[in-house]
């Protein structure tokens, strides 16, 4: 068979395939090019979740009839004027999305340019607003059209052109929502742009621009986005960051442990105003967190890193969609040191959705009681002027009424005598009064041999004895090994492990730093490697699988944390052991101290596994469950 050049259409159709792979793919092309436009407005709109009808509307700067001709020829962009494929500040680039997209389907741009001081291409057309289509690949030409400003481009049929592609679509919601996690990406990285999703009928996103006072506050306009997107949760228990090393800097916001998922959908990376999804910095963000929760959590975080356009190479996925650092280790590095900043600073301090699932928790349940008039009725008679328990208005309460009421939790009595609640104040015990420089208060009870009640200024705090002293025995833990190193132990037998070639020079190029961990290594000839001496703490452990395992993370990460972790998990499951058991009484000079060495401590907020080990209650937030707000 000769060879032949292939027909524009069916490349065009090829090309497709690549950046065209459902609806979102679309939306996400359509909606990059108003936002280089200059748009601060961008509609969108689908019907049958993209699959009949997409259509995008911006007032950007918008085309003229020959630059409409040359949009949808194929490597035809505006966005590389010098030529230079390093140096690049658009979204796009390739000039490939519009010819790709009017091959599948039916594509309508109808677009008025904006008036300019060199208005001689607009005086010459009347600057008005043009129509193309294109229809399968079949473009045609420019005519008048009707539009007050900006791109109107309208897509219907999606892979009518190609049939077999829409076997792979998947049902109309799921593909309402991959468009709409495309335009959240979008809008996190632009709150001086409003945008609107609708699909049929139904608004499924509303976020309107930022007004220009906010904007003049970049972090509180961020953060103002942020909370509209990912929930006012969020925005309530999120960290600033903002870090800078060498010439990358890192901003935006980390949710506390507490606030978790069990996915990690909630995790956004934008670089240089570019939503994108690399391993490296979900590595980076699980390594940040990785003492504070457990493995199937996933924290909430929003980070944009910014850097010169030579450090990052955004050319290496048709969709734009991965990137590539020049120095991939300064990145990780700083993402991982500012989130742990972020979170040392943030102390003893714990979600507030905490809180707010507690008081749901004691929200009161529908239960059926038997009417006064019912045989089973036990209480007292009805009664026509009933003022209430601790009325205060000026009638005294009835105290046989209240005798009476009282009766009827008479064998509940000896349950206050438990010795699973325990007031040390009324027993001699602790009396001083919360005060407004202990955040976590004063202890006031023990309930359960497990559970603190301590009273603060404002409210009251629950805390759990065991999860709280365990997190200050970790972190005393972690101090001593970082002030002392790592204990080593020395092998009577080294082990050998054999590796592939890369995996072992990978390793051994890290030596130094896995000896500073307790881990010794050295080359044993091509694609092996010797273990001499191993961190004490491990004991008798599988070393053949913990190199392999580093040699993997190394590979896929390029970093370990195998090591560290079983180090660090081995240092919780001591920490566990030696905290205070649940069901040990605690007197009130005990249960003080613990509160305040919580204060003092970065991280005790959560235990090792990302559980809350206080819960905080406000005095007005107790008050609304008993009625009285």
């Amino acid at each position: 068979m000769s060879i032949r050049l292939l027909p524009s259409n069916l490349i065009n159709q090829i090309a497709a395939g690549e950046v065209v792979e459902r609806p979102a793919s679309v939306v996400k092309e359509l909606v990059e090019n108003a936002v280089d436009a200059g748009a601060t407005r961008i509609d969108v709109t689908l019907r049958e979740g993209g699959r009949s009808l997409i259509l995008v509307e911006d007032d950007g700067c918008g085309m003229g009839p020959q630059e409409l001709l040359l949009a949808v020829e194929r490597h035809a962009t505006s966005k590389l004027p010098d030529d230079d494929l390093v140096h690049i500040h658009h979204f796009g680039f390739r000039g490939e999305a519009l010819p790709a997209i009017g091959a599948v389907g039916r594509l309508t741009i109808i677009s008025r340019a904006r008036k300019t001081k060199d208005a001689s291409s607009d005086q010459a057309h009347g600057h008005q607003a043009w129509a193309l289509t294109v229809d399968g690949g079949v473009k045609g030409t420019p005519q008048p059209a009707a539009l007050s400003a900006g791109t109107r481009v309208e897509l219907r049929d999606l892979f009518y052109a190609v049939p077999a592609r829409l076997k792979f679509l998947k049902t109309p919601r799921s593909e309402a929502n991959a468009v709409e996690e495309v335009v959240a990406r979008l809008a996190m990285a632009h709150p001086a742009i409003g945008f609107t999703l609708r699909d049929e009928d139904r608004v499924i996103l509303r976020l309107p621009a930022i007004s220009d006072d906010l904007l003049a506050d970049a972090r509180a306009a961020q953060l103002q986005r942020l909370s509209a997107i990912m929930g006012r949760d969020f925005g309530d228990n999120a960290l600033a960051i903002d870090a800078t090393r060498e010439n990358v800097r890192l901003h935006g916001y980390a949710g506390l442990p507490t606030l978790n998922r069990a996915n990690a959908a909630h995790q956004y990376l934008f670089v240089n105003g570019r939503p994108v999804k690399d391993r490296l910095v979900i590595g980076a963000i699980r390594g940040a967190y990785q003492d504070f929760l457990a493995r199937d959590r996933h924290p909430l975080v929003a980070l944009f890193v910014d850097l010169p356009p030579e450090e990052v190479d955004v050319n290496v996925h048709p969709a734009k969609a991965e990137v590539r650092f020049r120095d991939a280790a300064l990145v990780r590095g700083l993402i991982v040191s500012a989130i742990r900043h972020s979170l040392a600073a943030a102390g003893h301090r714990a979600a507030t959705t905490v809180a707010a699932q507690t008081l749901g928790a004691f929200q009161a349940p529908q239960m059926q009681f038997s009417s006064p008039q019912s045989p089973a009725w036990q209480g007292p008679p009805p009664q026509s002027n009933w003022s209430g328990y601790g009325h205060r208005g000026g009638n005294s309460v009835n105290s046989g009424l209240v005798d009476r009421a009282l009766a009827g939790f008479a064998p509940l009595a000896p349950e206050l005598e438990r010795p699973s609640v325990r007031m040390e104040a009324a027993h001699g015990g602790s009396a001083q009064q919360p005060q407004a420089n202990y955040p976590l208060g004063v202890a006031r009870a023990q309930l359960h041999e497990n559970y603190i009640i301590a009273q603060t200024a404002d409210g009251l705090v629950i805390v759990d004895q065991h999860a709280a002293h365990e997190r200050l025995v970790y972190e005393r833990m972690k101090e001593a090994l970082a002030s002392q190193g790592v204990a080593r132990q020395a092998l009577l037998i080294p082990e050998v492990v054999e590796l592939d070639g890369a995996s072992a020079d990978r390793l051994l190029a890290r030596s130094e730093e896995l000896a500073e961990l307790g881990l010794v290594i050295e080359s044993f000839g091509p694609g092996t490697v010797v273990v001499r001496e191993v961190p004490a703490l491990l004991g008798q452990s599988d070393i053949q699988g913990l190199v392999r395992d580093m040699a993997d993370e190394l590979a896929e990460l390029g970093a370990t944390h195998s090591l560290k972790e079983r180090l660090e998990d081995i240092c919780g499951t001591m920490a566990c052991h030696s905290a205070v058991r649940s069901g040990r009484r605690l007197s009130a000079s005990e249960m003080d101290a613990l509160l305040r060495q919580m204060e003092a401590t970065p991280h005790s907020g959560q235990c090792n596994h990302g559980r809350p080990t206080y819960v905080e209650l406000k005095l007005a937030d107790i008050e609304r469950l008993f009625g009285r707000r």
